[in-house]
């Protein structure tokens, strides 16, 4: 298990300046599991795995590994990185282009405190390579592997010291689109059957969704959410996170009342009078002053019309939101169909993708994204029935 607590790591910059690459960042990475720090570039992830590596000597903070501190700002403990017996792979693998297969994963054996007889070594280094799918190159030069062979050629010299902790930093990134996919399934069965403890870095949303047990967001060096990978797409809690875990439609509104479960907006949150809520449950509950629970529905003003949301966090009568609803719970229809937040608009363009459409279709003044199977044919410029799911709409916070 890896905890990582208060973590601070700074650097000075450019100019000078001291740039806080790390803050207050702290997780806990359950053992056998992969967590990933995802985000755009400059926000810490990588800056926050060198420091568990080693590779950076935060300024406070607590890191430890199955109860062991590797480093403590309080204690004064820094353990140095080829002490701490991780394994890290990095965007460019660092592959010895002198040596092959078999010589470059046996290497840290070879040069490590420990000394091993011959036949450990080969025993050791041919396993890691039949867990990685590449025992049948044993003798082949690393050079003539190709991109996605080079890559499990490193993820193999890093697993043969069998580590406390495996880092991986981007190790996909220097692969093309279609390689990627195929090697996020490589890394994802290799994890799993190895039950290795995982720390991966990418800024790749799609990757961290693929590949994870759960997911740090980060940015400005900060944590703004963690949860599993469902949790961050569909619970985002902050627009960041929606916005940044894939592609979502932004409608801004003010939050003009409270919905009864079965979505009875009483004639008064028009009015703006109280509604009665229910903090506790349908049954008994007490008079609310028009804001939502902190779980529940509310209803939101929006230029679009008056939508019937599902809400996570509590919200005041009048405050700014803004509601995000993903491409895919775009519901769009020929006919209008019965329900909540059904509006009519107009297809204003369309991509096909092969697996899927994408449709912007106008509704008012504004143009929502949404994806739908290929099978829905209307044209640009005719009209279109509009659907928004009020539990797949996701109200948040406005900040600013």
């Amino acid at each position: 298990m890896l905890v990582v607590e208060g973590l601070c790591t700074e650097y000075h910059g450019d100019r000078g300046q001291v740039v806080k690459a790390a803050q207050e960042v702290s997780f806990t990475v359950e053992e056998g599991r992969l967590f990933t720090l995802l985000g755009p570039s400059g926000c810490g992830k990588t800056t926050t795995l060198r420091s568990i590596a080693g590779l950076e000597r935060p300024k406070a903070g607590e890191i430890s590994v199955n109860g062991q501190l590797v480093y403590s700002s309080s204690k004064g403990i820094f353990v140095v990185p080829n002490r701490r017996g991780f394994g890290m792979v990095f965007q460019s693998y660092a592959i010895w282009p002198h040596m092959n297969v078999f010589e470059n994963v046996a290497f840290p054996l070879e040069v490590g405190d420990r000394r091993y007889a011959r036949q450990e070594i080969r025993d050791k280094v041919m396993r890691v390579l039949t867990a990685v799918q590449l025992d049948h190159l044993a003798g082949r030069e690393a050079t003539k592997l190709s991109g996605g062979q080079q890559q499990r050629l490193a993820l193999a010299r890093a697993l043969v010291m069998q580590p406390a902790l495996l880092l991986l930093d981007e190790p996909l990134s220097n692969l093309d689109a279609k390689l990627r996919e195929q090697m996020r399934f490589e890394l994802k069965r290799l994890q799993r059957e190895l039950k290795i403890t995982t720390v991966y870095v990418t800024h790749d949303q799609s990757e961290a969704l693929a590949l994870s047990h759960r997911i740090a967001v980060m940015k400005d060096g900060r944590i703004q959410q963690i949860g599993t990978p469902r949790e961050i797409y569909e619970h985002p809690a902050s627009q960041f996170v929606a916005d940044f875990v894939g592609n979502t439609n932004f409608i801004e509104g003010t939050v003009v009342g409270v919905a009864e479960p079965a979505y009875a907006i009483s004639a008064v949150a028009a009015s703006g009078a109280s509604l009665a809520g229910s903090p506790g449950g349908p049954e008994g509950s007490a008079p609310h002053d028009g804001g939502a629970g902190a779980s529940g529905r509310c209803l939101v003003r929006t230029e679009i019309g008056d939508l019937k949301v599902h809400a996570t966090q509590e919200f005041g009568r009048d405050e700014r939101v803004s509601v995000s609803v993903r491409p895919e719970d775009v519901e769009l229809s020929e006919q209008k169909p019965a329900g909540d937040n059904v509006w009519e608009g107009r297809v204003a363009q369309k991509v096909f993708l092969g697996e899927a459409v994408d449709f912007q279709v106008t509704v008012g003044p504004r143009t929502l994204l949404s994806r739908r199977h290929p099978t829905l044919r209307t044209r640009i410029g005719e009209p279109i029935w509009v659907q928004l799911d009020p539990e797949k709409c996701v109200v948040l916070k406005v900040y600013g």
